[in-house]
C-alpha cells in the first residue's frame, strides 16, 4: 500500500501543465488531485508493474473452470487451479476482458501512468483484470489438502501436486474472459498459466435497465439499458404500448487525455460498452404502477418488469430517497481497482424500501459508479442499481470522479474521471438537461421543486450555468411547489477530518446569495463521506436553530424564512471520512456510518431521516414546516 506524497503530485501537476496548459486554470491546489481516492493499493496499480518471468516449468499445471458451456447473465464461475507444487501466499487468478487482452508487459507505455503516482516500475498489464483473487482465500490451497499423484515410479508416488479453487461473481459484459494464473504476487507478478476462453451465452442480451424522469408531469418515464445489439430494440408497457429505441454508445476517442498522456479510459482501463439504449415510454398517468419489457425477438426480452411514475409537480405527497457517493463492491472476494464497502449493504436496503411500495423516486447526487476510467465497471454498478432503478425514476447529478479531467473543461483540474469526462456518466444516465455536457436541470415531484446542479461546471457568476441557477429558483412557482431542494455534489459546509479541505470558498461566496435570495428550503450534497446536518446556515452563521416537536425531533419552522438547511449525505458507499474534533457551531448533527436519506413531503412538511443501512435504524430525523 502507496500514496503519493504532495511533492511528486505536485511534479505531476507540472507534467501535465507542460504538456497540456489549457489545463492551468482553476488549479486550486495540488492536495485536490487525490482528495477522495482511496488509497493505491497494489491491486489498483497492477497494470503498472514490471512483468518477471515466473521460473516455473511445471507440466502439471492447469486452470480449469465450472462453466464450460456458454455463460449466463449472471454466474458464480468456480475455477480451479491444479497441478501445483508449490502452492505460495503470493499465487492469484486475476479475471481478464476480452479474452485476446494483452497481459504482457509494455515496458515502452511507462511513462505514461505518471498521473498515478506509482514510480516504481511501470507497467504489468497492457489490459487491465476485471478483478483478482488471492489463491490463499481457499484455505486448503496452502496447506495442500487436495492432493493428487501425478507421477508414480515403482507404485509409490513421487510427485504429488495440490489445487485450489476460487469463486468468482460473473455478469455479462459482453466480452468473452478468461482467467489467468499469475505468481508473485500483485506487485512481483507474472504468468503461470491461463483458462480456455468462456464467452456469455448472449452477448447482445438486452440487460440492466433502470429508469429516469423527462419532465414533471409524471406521464413520461425514460428506460435506459445496455445490449451488444446496435439496432433500435422496443420497450413494451401498459399492456400493448411500445416505443423504439435510441442507441448510441461511446469509443475510445471520446474519452479525454492530455496531448501525451492516455488517460486510463483511453488506454488500460478501456473495456466496449456495448450499445446504451434509451426509449421513452408515454401516455401513462402519474402515481400509478404499470409493468414493462425490454428487448427484440432477435436478440431475447428482458423479464416484466414492475415500476411506478413519480406524482405530477403540484401534487401533494411525495415519498424519495437520497444520496450520494456510493460505487459499487464486489459480490465475491476479489480485489478490484475501486471498492466502496458500504455500496451493497446500502442498495439491499434501498431495494427493499422500494419493494415496499414507499418509494417514488431516486436521487443520487454525485460519484456515481466510481469507474474513473475502467470503463467495465459501470456495468457492474448498473447491475447492482437494478433492483431499485428498473422500478422507479433514479434521478442522478454528475460528480467530480464522473466528470473531472485535466483540460477538459472541467472547473476542477484533476484527474479523478480517470478520462471519462462526463462522458460515459451522460451515456449510461441520460438526464432532461440543459445539453450535452451541460447537466444541469430542474424537475419537479408533487410539491417539491428540484433544482439539481453540476459543481464541476463554471457556476461562477456570468456564467451559463450560474445564469440558469439564477433564472431556475426565480421563476419556481411556490403555489405550485411550495418547497425547494438545491442539490449538487461538493457542498458548502462540512465538519470533515483532514489536511484537504472539502469546501471551496469560491463556490460558495458565488452560489450560496442565490439559496437565500430564492427561499431555498433544504440543500443536499455529498463529495464527504459521511452524514452531517446544519442549522439554517448562511455565510457560516446560524440564522435560526430548530425546535423539538413533541415527539424531541429537531423541527426548522420556515414558514417565518431565515436560510436554507444543509446536510451532506456522501456515506451511500465510499469509505467514510472522519470528523474533526472542532466543530463549527452550525453542524448540529454528525454520523459516521454507511446509510442513505429518506424523504416524506407534503404542502405541510418535509421529514427527513436518515437511515442506518445494515440495521435500518433511523440515527437521525428532522421535520421542515410550513
Amino acid at each position: 500500500m502507496k500514496e503519493c506524497n504532495l511533492s511528486w503530485v505536485f511534479l505531476i501537476s507540472l507534467f501535465f501543465l507542460i504538456f497540456d496548459p489549457s489545463s492551468a486554470h482553476l488549479l486550486n491546489s495540488t492536495a485536490e488531485y487525490h482528495h477522495g481516492h482511496t488509497a493505491i493499493s497494489d491491486f489498483r496499480v497492477i497494470n503498472r508493474r514490471e512483468l518477471g518471468d515466473c521460473p516455473d516449468l511445471n507440466p502439471y499445471l492447469e486452470v480449469n473452470i465450472s462453466s464450460n458451456s456458454a455463460l449466463s447473465n449472471e454466474e458464480y464461475v468456480t475455477v480451479t487451479v491444479s497441478g501445483v507444487l508449490l502452492p505460495a501466499e503470493s499465487d492469484w487468478i486475476g479475471m481478464i476482458s476480452p479474452s485476446h487482452s494483452d497481459v504482457s508487459n509494455c515496458p515502452q507505455n511507462a511513462w505514461l501512468y505518471l498521473e498515478t503516482g506509482d514510480t516504481s516500475n511501470l507497467p504489468l498489464l497492457c489490459h487491465y483484470p476485471v478483478k483478482g483473487q488471492y489463491m490463499s482465500t481457499d484455505p486448503a490451497y496452502l496447506k495442500c489438502e487436495k492432493r493428487e499423484c501425478k507421477k508414480y515410479e515403482k507404485g509409490v508416488c513421487v510427485v504429488t501436486t495440490c489445487s485450489g479453487s476460487l469463486t468468482f461473481h460473473v455478469i455479462n459484459i459482453r466480452t468473452d474472459i478468461e482467467f489467468v494464473y499469475f505468481g508473485g504476487g500483485f506487485q512481483t507478478p507474472c504468468i503461470l498459466k491461463r483458462s480456455s476462453p468462456v464467452s456469455f451465452a448472449n452477448p447482445q442480451m438486452p440487460l440492466y435497465g433502470h429508469l429516469s424522469s423527462v419532465d414533471s408531469t409524471g406521464k413520461s418515464m425514460k428506460l435506459t439499458w445496455v445490449s451488444g445489439d446496435n439496432k433500435p430494440q422496443q420497450v413494451q408497457y401498459a399492456g400493448g404500448k411500445s416505443g423504439t429505441s435510441m442507441v448510441t454508445t461511446f469509443t475510445q476517442d471520446d474519452m479525454c487525455g492530455a496531448k501525451l498522456v492516455p488517460s486510463p479510459a483511453m488506454d488500460f482501463g478501456w473495456h466496449d460498452p456495448g450499445y446504451i439504449h434509451s426509449a421513452v415510454m408515454t401516455d401513462l398517468e402519474p402515481s400509478s404502477t404499470y409493468s414493462y419489457r425490454y428487448g427484440s425477438g432477435s436478440v431475447g426480452w428482458s423479464a416484466q418488469i414492475k415500476f411506478k411514475t413519480p406524482p405530477a409537480g403540484g401534487s401533494d405527497e411525495l415519498r424519495f430517497l437520497a444520496f450520494g457517493d456510493m460505487g459499487k463492491a464486489p459480490r465475491d472476494p476479489s480485489a478490484e481497482h475501486y471498492i466502496q464497502p458500504g455500496s451493497l449493504l446500502v442498495m439491499k436496503a434501498m431495494a427493499a424500501e422500494v419493494a415496499s411500495g414507499n418509494v417514488d423516486s431516486i436521487f443520487h447526487i454525485g460519484d456515481i459508479s466510481y469507474a474513473t476510467g475502467f470503463l467495465v465497471e459501470w456495468d457492474y454498478f448498473i447491475h447492482l442499481i437494478n433492483p431499485v432503478a428498473s422500478q422507479v425514476s433514479y434521478m442522478t447529478a454528475i460528480g467530480n470522479h464522473e466528470r473531472d479531467y485535466l483540460g477538459s473543461g472541467s472547473i476542477y483540474v484533476t484527474p479523478d474521471s480517470g478520462g471519462e469526462c462526463g462522458i460515459a456518466y451522460e451515456t449510461y444516465f441520460p438526464m432532461p438537461t440543459q445539453g450535452k455536457d451541460k447537466p444541469w436541470y430542474s424537475i419537479e415531484q408533487a410539491s417539491v421543486h428540484f433544482t439539481i446542479i453540476s459543481t464541476e461546471h463554471d457556476w461562477n457568476e456570468g456564467s451559463e450555468q450560474y445564469e440558469w441557477i439564477q433564472k431556475d429558483l426565480g421563476s419556481v412557482d411556490r403555489a405550485k411547489t411550495p418547497w425547494v431542494i438545491f442539490a449538487g455534489h461538493r457542498p458548502m459546509y462540512s465538519s470533515m477530518k483532514g489536511v484537504i479541505p472539502p469546501v471551496d470558498p469560491a463556490f460558495v461566496k458565488e452560489v450560496e446569495p442565490l439559496l437565500l435570495n430564492n427561499k431555498v428550503d433544504l440543500v443536499l450534497f455529498g463529495h464527504v463521506h459521511n452524514y452531517e446536518r446544519t442549522c439554517a446556515v448562511y455565510q457560516s452563521d446560524c440564522k435560526a436553530m430548530p425546535t423539538k416537536d413533541k415527539d424531541g425531533f429537531d423541527t426548522y419552522d420556515n414558514s417565518n424564512y431565515s436560510a436554507p438547511i444543509h446536510a451532506v449525505i456522501g456515506m451511500a458507499g465510499f469509505t467514510l471520512d472522519e470528523f474533526s474534533d472542532n466543530v463549527d457551531n452550525w453542524s448540529l448533527v454528525r454520523v459516521t456510518e454507511f446509510g442513505y436519506v429518506r424523504f416524506h413531503a407534503t404542502r405541510q412538511e418535509i421529514s427527513v431521516e436518515f437511515v442506518k443501512s445494515d440495521t435500518r435504524q433511523v440515527k437521525d430525523r428532522f421535520l421542515i414546516t410550513k
